[in-house]
This record gives structure tokens, sequence and C-alpha cells, in this order.
């Protein structure tokens, strides 16, 4: 049974919005830090946003400003508000928990399967 299950990718136009919600167990969502990761193609993977059970969150860089992460406790889901998107945000996004922010996307995280989001000059 999958623990971490990502839905709303697709393909957009730059300068357009998307939002990416990962669905997780009621054993991952109360425990564990939650985040987001891509990887584009021919690239490593990188971090794109954590946010903690108690709410805290994390941004790279390269999203500030333009994306944004939360959760719904109540629905047991982490979205990824993604506005001002630029070609260069197309990758596979990954769902990820961990048990801290800090060793997120090492050794003991979960990850979902992944969706595609495409942005088109």
């Amino acid at each position: 049974q999958a623990q971490l299950v990502e839905s709303g990718g697709g393909l957009v136009q730059a300068g357009g919005s998307l939002r990416l919600s990962c669905a997780a167990s009621e054993w991952i969502f109360s425990r564990y830090t939650m985040g987001w990761f891509r990887q584009a193609p021919g690239k490593e993977r990188e971090f794109v946003a954590a946010i903690s059970w108690t709410g805290g969150s994390k941004h790279a860089d390269s999203v500030k400003g333009r994306f944004t992460i939360s959760r719904d406790n109540a629905k047991k889901t982490v979205d990824l508000q993604m506005n001002s998107l630029k070609p260069e945000d197309t990758a596979v996004y990954h769902c990820a928990a961990g048990i801290d922010v800090r060793v997120l996307g090492g050794k003991g995280t979960f990850w979902g399967q992944g969706t595609q989001v495409t942005v088109s000059s």
C-alpha cells in the first residue's frame, strides 16, 4: 500500500500556476516532516520545500516567492502551490516524508512515485 500519493501535475505555459497535492497515510502524516523534491532529466534530485508537523516551512532559494508548501491536517495532505512557473521548473516532483527536515531526502525517507510537471516557453 502506497504511503505517499501525489497528484496535480501537468503541462502549463510559462507564467502559469499548478498545485500539487500529496496524500499521506495517517501514520506518516502525524509523525513526519513532509516535503517536495524534483528531478529534471539529466540532473540530480533537488530539494524544493518542506513543512514540519508543527507547520514550520522551508523553501529552496530557487522557488522562494513563487512556490508555497502547506499542509491540511484534516485531509492529511501536503500541497505545493506553484506560481509564476518557468521552463526550468520542468521536472518530476516527488513527495517525501522524513523524521526531520535536516535528513529529509536521505536514508529513511519515504518517497512517492512522482508527478510530471512540464512548463512550456
